[in-house]
């Protein structure tokens, strides 16, 4: 893999989590709970049921699915967030296995009932054909009937509600993000400075809208079922939804 891709780079580095530490494991409940709900797979209780957590961060998913009874796999690109997530789960006593691996190199075959992609972590890469085999090798990880959830931004609302520039002060740390959309991408520069150093650091996701995203989910072979618009499950409205979270179903065979 190319060591100038800005994933590879950035999740690789401590500082990641310090800025995302919002991001907890209450939300990582309610985001689970609805998906739960809306797939059934919450009452589905008659054999194990097994979960991929695709660019798991820290894992905080991972954990609450292993948590609900999951037999569950956290995968990610970067080793220090791999070896985040293996010290959460062995701090709270929970059964997660840990693989280190690029999503575009998934190799599973009918494995899993569920896989989960949240918080963003769809559109990295440089073309659409990237994005696409990620979804066709989701597509192969599945069981018939088996449940794929992706958690995107809603380009329509980010649109309406992107915050150019901001600073934030965490310990002892200066934060300014600068964010920007650009050419289908929305791009943001983290500048972090501490009384010893200045680092530089980029993210830029590709927008989907909801057909884009629905057409590559289907040619893939999955029905998309619904949408919602949040994490706590309420329905996707074009206009106001932040989240746009599809939830798509591999075929019965």
């Amino acid at each position: 893999m190319p060591s100038e891709e800005w994933f590879a780079k950035w999740f690789d580095h401590p500082l990641y989590l310090k800025i995302y530490s919002h991001r907890d494991e209450v939300e990582a409940k309610t985001c689970i709970d609805s998906i739960l709900r809306e797939t059934g797979l919450e009452h589905e209780k008659n054999s194990p049921r097994k979960a991929l957590d695709i660019a798991c961060g820290a894992g905080r998913h991972a954990m609450e699915l292993a948590s609900r009874g999951f037999i569950t796999t956290a995968n990610d690109l970067s080793p220090y967030l791999i070896d985040r997530a293996k010290e959460k789960a062995r701090d709270i006593n929970v059964a997660v296995s840990c693989s280190l691996s690029d999503m575009r190199d998934l190799t599973a075959e009918n494995e899993f009932d569920l896989v989960v992609q949240l918080f963003s972590s769809f559109g990295y890469f440089e073309t659409t054909n990237e994005d696409e085999r990620v979804i066709g090798n989701i597509y192969r990880s599945l069981v018939s009937g088996g449940w794929y959830i992706l958690d995107l931004i809603n380009p329509v609302h980010l649109e309406q509600s992107l915050i150019p520039s901001s600073t934030k002060a965490i310990d002892d740390l200066k934060v300014v993000e600068k964010r920007r959309i650009e050419h289908q991408r929305v791009i943001k520069e983290i500048t972090i400075s501490s009384p010893e150093e200045t680092m530089y650091f980029e993210e830029s996701v590709m927008l989907y809208d909801r057909d884009s995203i629905e057409i590559l989910l289907e040619k893939s072979g999955f029905t998309v079922t619904a949408i919602h618009g949040d994490y706590e499950g309420h329905p996707f409205e074009s206009s106001h939804s932040p989240r746009m979270i599809f939830f798509a179903r591999k075929g019965e065979s």
